[in-house]
């Protein structure tokens, strides 16, 4: 399950650069949202004081961004405008290679952890 919602999470921030993205279009905040995703997502599999504080941390954080963010979008009227299939694809893309290469190897070399025992 945590493998899967960080590849969704992958996808999200990918989204949020790949430009005229209908992700982006419909939830206005993407590499938001792939923080929730993310930091959620390691509270279903880390259970250590400190891995609770770090990534309830990030997602107490993430939520509250999210909810102004969207809360300012409103009140501002920023228009969404619509989004491309292909460039959903693109994002989707991006967002699967980087999640491949960071579960192959980078996750160890960086963070110290091997994602898949």
């Amino acid at each position: 399950m945590t493998a899967v919602l960080v590849l969704v999470s992958f996808v999200l921030v990918a989204a949020a650069y790949v430009p005229g993205t209908w992700i982006k279009a419909k939830l206005g905040h993407p590499m938001t949202l792939g923080t929730k995703t993310w930091a959620f997502a390691h509270l279903l599999s880390a259970g250590s004081l400190a891995d609770m504080l770090l990534f309830g941390s990030f997602l107490g954080w993430a939520v509250a961004v999210y909810v102004t963010a969207r809360r300012r979008d409103r009140a501002v009227g920023v228009p969404q405008p619509a989004g491309a299939l292909s460039r959903d694809m693109l994002a989707v893309a991006v967002g699967a290679v980087a999640w491949i290469a960071f579960a192959a190897g980078l996750h160890q070399r960086l963070i110290g952890v091997r994602p898949f025992g």
